[in-house]
């Protein structure tokens, strides 16, 4: 038994992989930061920190003579989003119902996947500093009409060519920016969507929670996603008619390369 306690659930191996096939079905298209970076992983629920190769010297040592020094890590971080089921619900699955409300289950997905992208992307006060705030270039702000972000994103990646950063390159939009660029076409009817792809060469995701876009560097090595426990259903417990779960992961990120991201405000 481990710590996610599915044993302990009044729910058999079917349902179990109902639930975790509605959660990867829900999360994959919204955990848009992660594929944007570096993934390494996942290395386990007892992993705790990343190392960062660094150390740090220490004022005293326990004998004269020689020196001491600390080894630096950085904390992973674990997020959670608790949601409830109804044991009567789940019994239609066990029973081979196609229709089973896993409605709370995909609240809880969409929180945790916007709550991962926030705090790559945009930055979680005291435990992660993300891309954007750790971003040394200017930003570049989205115009108004969504038929001139072409030359925003080109401006973008000019300036990441200026500071020798290769592509290519990816480009993350929160929800209304991607919205408006799937339903923008220039003229001729030619998509935005592909005028901004060939400038990029790369990947266009859709991040629900972020504001705005991001511009960043796909050639490797510049933000490091380290997974613990990657994102789990854990059985937390039954009232009555109510099982309770919960999604679960734990992670480290850092920016490696401050110049190899460049913000597009809304």
């Amino acid at each position: 038994m481990n710590h996610l306690l599915r044993e302990l659930a009044p729910i058999g191996a079917g349902t179990w992989q109902l639930i975790d096939d509605e959660a990867k079905e829900r999360l994959t298209p919204a955990l848009a930061a992660r594929k944007l970076v570096d993934f390494s992983g996942p290395h386990g629920w007892e992993h705790s920190s990343t190392n960062l190769g660094r150390v740090e010297p220490l004022a005293s040592v326990p004998v004269g003579g020689v020196t001491g020094a600390r080894r630096k890590v950085l904390p992973l971080v674990e997020l959670r989003v608790d949601f409830t089921l109804s044991r009567e619900e789940l019994q239609t699955a066990e029973r081979g119902a196609e229709d089973t409300d896993l409605g709370a289950l995909d609240e809880a997905a969409r929180q945790l996947a916007q709550a991962e992208n926030v705090a790559v992307l945009t930055g979680w006060a005291d435990a992660i500093t993300g891309i954007g705030e750790a971003a040394t270039n200017a930003p570049v702000p989205l115009p108004a009409s969504a038929q001139e972000w072409p030359d925003a994103v080109a401006a973008a990646v000019a300036a990441l060519l200026e500071q020798g950063v290769a592509g290519p390159y990816g480009l993350a939009l929160g929800t209304a920016q991607y919205r408006r660029a799937l339903e923008t076409a220039e003229g001729g009817a030619y998509p935005l969507t592909k005028h901004l792809a060939r400038i990029i060469e790369g990947p266009i995701v859709w991040a629900p929670g972020l504001e705005g876009g991001i511009v960043v560097s796909q050639r490797g090595g510049d933000f490091l996603f380290e997974s613990g426990q990657d994102i789990a259903v854990g059985y937390d417990g039954q009232d009555g008619d109510d099982v309770r779960f919960y999604l679960q992961e734990s992670f480290s990120f850092r920016v490696a390369t401050p110049e190899a991201a460049v913000v597009l405000p809304a």
